[in-house]
């Protein structure tokens, strides 16, 4: 590797990788409730190799007429109803997410922020609906472009489970902490930077 300095911005032809994760009240994003998300920014040093930099994370109260089911309240463990999760309204929760994701990727010089997420049409479709229901305009999102660390850790360990991927690429992971948005946030920026700098190490990028 050559003494340059490598921008994040050319990384991935201009996208400014977040990664995402969201804690629901159901599968269905227009109709069932957000309740929590939490967001990673990255950042890359001189050699090229991406770690975790910022984290964003709001507990969410259901908008307005949402449903929420017990089955995935059972799962996640969540009670909406709970005064000590701290949670805010989802307008102000997501309008704060994008102007600080807005302004990372601002200070990275990129161009559009990207969703990385594990099953990633999931969380993007929560939070493309949430966006949607708060009215912002100016997203830093790509409504559709995605990357999607079940995928990649598939390809690159055998694996699409994000405990079982995390554990073949040597990353603690504790299974009573899973299905919290914050951990499971960490963890997956763990997994995709592991998998871009492997990638890196073994002559893949640059080219």
């Amino acid at each position: 590797m050559s003494d340059t300095q490598y921008q994040l911005n050319q990384r991935f032809r201009g996208y400014f990788p977040v990664i995402i994760d969201v804690e629901t009240a159901g599968f269905n994003p227009h109709t069932d409730a957000l309740l929590e998300i939490a967001a990673i920014t990255l950042k890359m040093d001189e050699q090229g190799l991406i770690s975790p930099d910022k984290t964003i994370h709001f507990h969410i109260e259901p908008f307005a007429g949402a449903n929420l089911e017990k089955a995935a309240l059972d799962f996640n463990g969540i009670d909406p109803t709970c005064a000590l999760r701290g949670a805010i309204d989802e307008k102000v929760a997501i309008k704060e997410l994008c102007k600080q994701v807005r302004k990372a990727q601002k200070e990275a010089d990129c161009q559009r922020s990207i969703v990385v997420a594990h099953n990633a049409s999931f969380d993007q479709s929560f939070l493309n609906a949430a966006i949607e229901r708060s009215n912002i305009k100016r997203t830093p999102f790509h409504p559709f472009v995605s990357f999607d660390t079940t995928t990649l850790a598939g390809l690159a360990l055998g694996q699409t489970v994000l405990v079982k991927a995390c554990q073949a690429a040597g990353i603690d992971f504790d299974q009573r902490e899973a299905h919290s948005a914050l951990y499971d946030t960490q963890r997956t920026a763990e997994l995709f930077c592991s998998i871009v700098n492997r990638w890196q190490q073994l002559g893949g990028w640059p080219l």
